[in-house]
Order: structure tokens, then sequence, then C-alpha cells
């Protein structure tokens, strides 16, 4: 099973390129399953909207993922309920709407477990991902429950991911971090046979600072003070970035991962 993870999309140019490109790109590479992490989404660069959603899973995106931005947008509250192919952190308090996983068949009829987890270190407050996860683990299991386990570890710190990736080793197909917009040259098979990749970037502009216009970050940087009351997303060039998987179904384990970048 081919695999494609897409990182965080930013802003409208970002949603724009997705909607024009990867029909092309699931259609040339033969890609069975899409995931993209969609928390930039929206027009301000934070956030997603309900329209964004609907015209992501039309251009053959499967799973959505998201991180700390998932609420910017208040519309998300209401229609995230109805939305399973949504996702927002799974130790994110329970009282908050949507799930933190789902189940879903890919093109070849395989069960497709992607699952979403938001880091401790530099992030909003949430519940002990480690722990979360270990309670996951305990129910589920890869080939008993689903064919392969995907999870987007939403995070600040690499170290933090890069324990995640071990911790998941032989108990997850592909373990890929989103959230710092930056992707990372470490792409690789861990000893167990997880797929693993510190951060898979974002899709946007990289004529920027991490995919905003570089003038009020700058300024912030340098002055200590914003020149205006939000930064903007960038809307020069887009690259799309993210990892192309080869999943053996099998076993579930990864036999192939490379950054994938156009």
């Amino acid at each position: 099973m081919r695999i494609l993870f897409l990182g965080d999309v930013v802003g409208q140019t970002g949603c724009d390129a997705i909607k024009k490109d990867l029909p092309k790109i699931i259609k040339e590479e033969s890609i069975d399953f899409t995931i993209v992490n969609g928390e930039n989404a929206a027009v301000e660069g934070v956030g997603i909207t309900q329209n964004i959603v609907e015209e992501f899973l039309t251009c053959g995106v499967d799973v959505i993922t998201s991180g700390n931005h998932i609420w910017n947008q208040k519309e998300t509250h209401e229609f995230i309920i109805e939305q399973p192919r949504l996702l927002r952190p799974l130790n994110m308090d329970n009282s908050l709407p949507g799930k933190g996983f789902t189940i879903i068949k890919s093109k070849t009829g395989l069960k497709v477990c992607v699952l979403n987890i938001m880091g401790n270190v530099f992030m909003k407050k949430s519940n002990d991902m480690f722990i979360t996860l270990k309670s996951f683990l305990s129910d589920k299991s890869l080939k008993n429950d689903y064919d392969c386990l995907i999870v987007d570890v939403h995070g600040e710190i690499t170290s933090e991911k890069m324990a995640v990736g071990h911790f998941l080793d032989g108990k997850a197909s592909l373990v890929v971090g989103t959230h710092t917009h930056v992707p990372t040259n470490d792409a690789r098979i861990l000893s167990k046979g997880t797929g693993y990749m510190t951060d898979a970037g974002m899709c946007g502009d990289y004529d920027s600072v991490i995919g905003m216009d570089k003038q009020n970050p700058i300024h912030s940087f340098t002055k200590g003070f914003r020149s205006e009351g939000r930064f903007v997303p960038a809307t020069g060039e887009i690259k799309i970035c993210g990892s192309y998987i080869e999943i053996d179904d099998k076993t579930g384990f990864s036999r192939k991962i490379q950054p994938f970048q156009i």
C-alpha cells in the first residue's frame, strides 16, 4: 500500500495548491491513501473551516489531522462532531468534541487507522502523550484491529517526537511529526519496522517565516513586538512537502519511506 502524508497546509495558497495538484499526484504516484495536516489551512493561517475540509476530501484526501490550532475557527467545534475524517489530538481533554483517531478503508480495501497526538513540551496543555498512547495500544493492535497504523505527532521538540517513534516502533506502521513547518532529513525505518520522519514540513510558501509573511515576524524578533496585530500567510510559490511511504500489506510495517517534495 502506498501512503502519502503531507505536512501542515498553510493559508489560502496552500489550499489552492492541494486542490490543484493533489488529484494529479495521487494518480501519477498510484497513491492508495492520503493524510494531510490541515490545522493551518484557514485563510488566516490558523485553524480549518468546514468548507476547506470538504474541498480536501473531494480532491482525494482520506483523513485530515490537526494540532494546537484546531479550535481557532469557532465553527470547528460544531462540524467536527459529524466529520470522522477530521481529527483533533487524542490527548486533548476528553470533554472536547471530535475524535483523536479513525479507521478508514484504503482504495485496496485495507483498514487504515490514523491517530493524531500532540506533544507536551512547549505546546498547549494536553494529557500525557505517552500515557494516552499506552492506553490506546492496550485496547487496539496492528493486524488485529487495523492493517496499518499511522500516527501524526504534532509537536515542537524533535527529541520528544523521536521518543514517540521509538516508543511505537513495532506497534505502528508510520510515525510522522508535524507543527514546525520545516522538513527534516531523517526519514528512515526503525529497527522493528516502523517508518519514521521527525517533521514532514509544510505545504506553503518557503520564502517566509514558517509559512508567514516575513516582515511581521522579523519585526517581532528585532523590535520585541509585532508591527501588526497578527501574522499573515505568505502568498508566494508553494512547495508541497511530506512523506511517501510503502507499507507491506501482510505485516503492516514500512518497506520504504522518503521525503516527498514538489
